[in-house]
């Protein structure tokens, strides 16, 4: 059985995104029904469904930065309840028999994960998953996360995509008292990762180009701002820090960031999907057991981390409402930079 709900969907890669009717499954024995509240936008979104990640099939729902409440639970259902504050992420399944699954890291999984949107429904084999431009969707009971009472739920709709994945690998490499971390590039990702990082006890340094986010930064809690285009700063900065998260989005020298890493230091990649075509000079990795690495996302047991450390830190994303009307200006706003730092579409307007 199915219902229908309201949503707002890409009609191809090309137009811009219009309101729509989707077909929901009704909930099974472990599902939960949620109505959507909140539906963060992620520059992913923007890419997903203007074509430029690989094709997708049309209409497509983005969204995977979803709160909201438990409208209605399958009779298997034992994490949830009627009335729960909820979020839902990237995924909303996984194969949970390979290694990364049964570790909590389904991100990775070895079979490939089920995403929120644009991956094939195992419950509509003719069809794709849709996301959280909508004011209704039905999640697996165990890819639906506990939110915090306490903290604002507009601002929270972010901290499903772009606060995990910074907070996954500042966890994973180790960011706390005694550290110095550094973020490069200070957008929807980086703000999060400099919010996350200080809560954490770390020193944390913001890496920015532009003079003018010096004030940005240090209101987020960044202990330092360190200019990327002032070389005596950079080379001052030389062999200072434990890990550097790297937010930016594309194609970019890490030589210069590479530099900045102590003796068994960390450049992490979180930020540029495409190809790295700048030459990366290994000596100045070999001669400090310096490491490039990737994190993607987070998995879901990390992710109920995230969220529960926001709560207890009061850490929340810097976010601009709108409603289902303003989503085409907003994605053309995130893509010229104008935003500080995400927007958050308020589902009741859909």
């Amino acid at each position: 059985m199915t219902y229908t709900t309201n949503a707002i969907a890409a009609p191809s890669g090309s137009a811009p995104l219009e309101r729509h009717v989707i077909t929901r499954r009704d909930v099974h024995e472990h599902d939960v029904r949620i109505d959507v509240q909140w539906a963060g936008i992620c520059h992913s979104d923007i890419h997903t469904v203007r074509d430029e990640w690989g094709a997708k099939n049309y209409p497509l729902v983005p969204g995977h930065e979803i709160v909201g409440r438990v409208a209605e639970v399958g009779a298997k259902v034992t994490q949830h309840k009627v009335g729960d504050l909820v979020g839902v992420g990237c995924m909303v399944d996984g194969c949970r028999e390979c290694e990364p699954c049964k570790a909590g890291l389904q991100q990775y999984c070895s079979k490939g994960a089920t995403y929120t949107y644009g991956s094939k429904d195992p419950y509509f084999p003719e069809d794709q998953t849709q996301g959280g431009y909508a004011q209704s969707i039905v999640v697996t009971e165990d890819f639906v996360l506990k939110v915090p009472e306490n903290l604002d739920t507009a601002a929270v709709a972010p901290l499903l995509c772009a606060g995990v994945t910074v907070f996954s690998p500042l966890r994973h490499w180790g960011a706390g008292p005694g550290k110095t971390v550094g973020v490069a590039g200070i957008g929807g990702l980086g703000h999060m990762a400099v919010k996350i990082a200080k809560a954490m006890g770390a020193h944390v340094v913001a890496f920015t180009s532009s003079p003018d986010k010096v004030h940005t930064c240090k209101a987020l809690g960044a202990d330092e701002v360190l200019i990327t285009s002032d070389k005596d700063a950079m080379r001052a900065a030389r062999e200072r820090f434990d890990i550097i998260i790297s937010t930016l989005p594309g194609d970019h020298d890490m030589n210069p960031f590479i530099d900045l890493l102590r003796l068994d230091g960390t450049y992490v990649i979180v930020g540029a999907l495409d190809m790295m075509t700048k030459p990366l000079n290994l000596p100045a990795l070999i001669r400090r057991r310096r490491t490039v690495a990737g994190s993607l996302i987070g998995g879901i047991p990390e992710t109920q981390e995230m969220l529960d450390f926001c709560g207890e830190h009061n850490i929340l994303s810097e976010i601009e409402l709108i409603s289902a009307d303003q989503v085409n200006e907003a994605y053309d706003r995130v893509v010229a930079g104008d935003v500080k730092f995400r927007f958050v579409i308020d589902a009741a307007t859909i």
